[in-house]
């Protein structure tokens, strides 16, 4: 009786191994055809189910405390919804759905880069007494951890090649010292400083800032025109929106907190103009970002429009801070 051998590719003949060969090649083709539509549906998906610019003008306050502050729980509101409600992407990895988003990131840290110009004015004006007194150890805190740059993740390899603490736990610290700032705060343990001279000294810093980016918006439209198409225009579109929808936020609570100062100095008309004009900047929200000519016929120009608001919203805060020069 003949032996009985398992089968292996040396019992095959050479017509065997030509007739197998095929269907393999081309289980191949299928198998790699198919890698590559998986990874193409992870990132659209994810990129989709990821994307989220939450412009919210209407959003109220998670909580009052009785005694503190409205703008420094809205900042900490702020950074908690962008950090543990949406996710922080402008620092994810390559094999996140994240890495390959533009317009949410550039939002987010232009949100941030608002709250942390707003720390500094706590810990510098708001939150002591005079400029020769202590600076509250929680503003500090919160102030500086708020510096840290949006896009590191687990490693720096441009610092170091250990593993460093990512933005969003940075950012999580520094919510966390603004809320024990106002809790001591309600308690009477915390300093805020509601004078004029304060408030005026918070609005002209952030007039400048907002005079800054009226300058980037100003430096892009020199190549504006053709098609309007380009790939910058909507990372300054958004970092640019971020930063006054977080102004926005801010001055509307601060509005709120400094609402004696505000009602003696006869503000209230001139406050809400520039509210207003902050929360239409804001709230612009175009389907696709174009960086036509200003003067264009054919495709708009969406950073002119955001300019315009703007730079109202910068007039009108400088208004407010001549009046309470007087």
């Amino acid at each position: 009786m003949a032996q009985k051998h398992d089968l292996n590719w040396d019992d095959d003949t050479p017509a065997q191994r030509r007739a197998i060969a095929p269907w393999i090649a081309r289980l191949g083709g299928y198998g790699f055809g198919l890698i590559v539509v998986a990874v193409v549906a992870y990132y659209l998906i994810g990129m989709a189910l990821t994307h989220r610019i939450s412009d919210d003008v209407d959003q109220a306050l998670s909580e009052t405390t009785p005694g503190g502050s409205r703008a420094v729980q809205m900042a900490a509101d702020l950074i908690y919804r962008e950090t543990e409600q949406n996710s922080w992407v402008a620092n994810n990895p390559f094999f996140l759905p994240g890495y390959m988003l533009d317009n949410m990131p550039n939002f987010q840290q232009g949100i941030i880069y608002a709250i942390s110009r707003f720390a500094i004015e706590m810990s510098d004006q708001l939150g002591r007494t005079r400029a020769s007194s202590e600076v509250d150890k929680d503003l500090e805190d919160a102030a500086g951890k708020l510096k840290f740059p949006g896009t590191i993740w687990l490693f720096d390899f441009e610092t170091s090649w250990a593993p460093t603490t990512p933005a969003e736990k940075q950012y999580a610290a520094a919510r966390r010292a603004l809320i024990a700032y106002n809790q001591r705060l309600a308690a009477g343990d915390a300093t805020f400083e509601k004078r004029s001279d304060n408030l005026q000294a918070t609005l002209e810093r952030m007039t400048a800032d907002l005079g800054s980016s009226s300058a980037i918006i100003d430096q892009h439209l020199t190549h504006a025109g053709g098609w309007g198409m380009d790939t910058k225009v909507d990372d300054i579109f958004y970092n640019v929106k971020g930063r006054l929808y977080g102004y926005y936020m801010l001055l509307r609570e601060l509005g709120v907190d400094f609402d004696r100062v505000i009602q003696d100095r006869d503000l209230g008309s001139a406050w809400n103009q520039m509210l207003a004009s902050m929360r239409a900047a804001a709230a612009l929200d175009p389907l696709v970002i174009m960086n036509g000519a200003p003067d264009g016929l054919m495709f708009p120009s969406h950073l002119s429009v955001q300019g315009f608001y703007l730079l109202r919203a910068r007039t009108q805060l400088r208004e407010i801070t001549n009046i309470l020069q007087k």
